[in-house]
């Protein structure tokens, strides 16, 4: 009997010391990741794109890896200081807008030029294919690059009308990125850099009178609301912006090699193109509303298209002059894209 007992007893120790090194080891590969961005949690790339990939990595994962989403920046800081929160391990993720970083990661502004994207899932097949096989191991080394995408065509948002070149003169415009204050500047208008969030309020305090912005963005930041005129062009967009999402590069490398696979599978080009295409079908819902809502859509022939793209033409220069100045031929960039 007392020998029955010795055995059940030990029995019973060795299923709790089994269970209790299972229990160690699932919590040792347990990760939790934190998400940072700058736009509220129901806008349509936090809520379409980032939330989609979330639930990939933890399904796949099968709960090993738990990704926190802070939007809005929750975390502290502004969206020009994403890219070095993702350095520093301020936040483990990032989804942010390089041109927030001016002059930071010069070759990338090459998407932005004018007149050069036809829509986001094109022009984000081939941003990321760039970023992948010519900058992941230089400009972005220091971190660990998940996806890289462009946002669907840019175009005019404007309390007055635009329909000719000239219409812009003495406008004050938010530019998007570097070049794009390039280009408003060769269109006659005043450019003012700020972040997508403070557009509203910059509307509405007149501020600016008027953004460069895609249609799928302004939906959630109720631009449509604020000014009733949208100026669209026929063929190539006016600009695209380039988006960057990214892991800090030591987060990265601690992973268990299985869970490192799960990221890099749902971190493909084709997630990037996904990202872009979501835009583009975003764009159409946000037009559609703004039209049924009394707004001037005002779309460019391509004739009248052809006249604001020659009067573009100087940007291309001012940016191939820039990057030979840093030592990148600026002429096989634009070639190349």
């Amino acid at each position: 009997m007392r020998s029955s007992t010795r055995i059940a007893l030990f029995a019973a120790a060795a299923i709790a010391l089994t269970q209790a090194v299972n229990a160690s080891t699932a919590s040792a590969n347990e990760v939790t990741l934190r998400l940072h961005q700058f736009l509220p949690a129901q806008a349509h790339m936090p809520k379409n794109v980032l939330d989609v990939w979330i639930e990939n990595v933890q399904r796949d994962s099968e709960g090993r890896i738990r990704v926190d989403h802070f939007p809005s920046m929750q975390l502290g800081g502004s969206p020009a200081e994403l890219i070095d929160q993702v350095t520093d391990g301020v936040a483990d993720i990032i989804w942010t807008v390089i041109g927030y970083t001016p002059g930071r990661y010069p070759r990338t502004e090459v998407f932005e030029l004018p007149f050069l994207a036809p829509n986001g899932e094109v022009a984000s097949r081939a941003f990321f294919e760039m970023v992948d096989t010519q900058m992941r191991d230089q400009e972005f080394a220091d971190i660990h690059v998940l996806g890289a995408w462009t946002h669907d065509a840019g175009l005019f948002h404007t309390k007055d009308p635009v329909k000719e070149i000239s219409d812009l003169s003495g406008m004050k415009i938010r530019g998007a990125s570097r070049t794009v204050t390039m280009l408003l500047e060769e269109f006659g208008a005043t450019p003012i850099g700020m972040p997508v969030p403070s557009v509203p309020e910059s509307l509405s305090m007149g501020v600016l009178d008027g953004a460069t912005l895609p249609w799928g963005v302004v939906g959630g930041m109720r631009v449509p609301e604020l000014v009733h005129n949208h100026t669209e062009f026929t063929g190539n967009a006016l600009f695209t912006a380039t988006f960057l999402f990214a892991m800090n590069k030591s987060t990265y490398d601690s992973l268990s090699d299985d869970l490192k696979e799960i990221i890099d599978n749902n971190s493909t080009i084709e997630f990037s193109a996904f990202a872009g295409k979501s835009q583009d079908q975003a764009a159409i819902i946000v037009r559609d509303d703004a039209k049924a809502s009394g707004n001037n859509i005002i779309t460019l022939s391509q004739d009248e298209t052809e006249a604001w793209r020659e009067a573009a033409f100087p940007v291309y220069s001012r940016w191939a002059a820039d990057m030979d100045s840093r030592g990148f031929d600026g002429r096989a960039l634009i070639t190349e894209a």
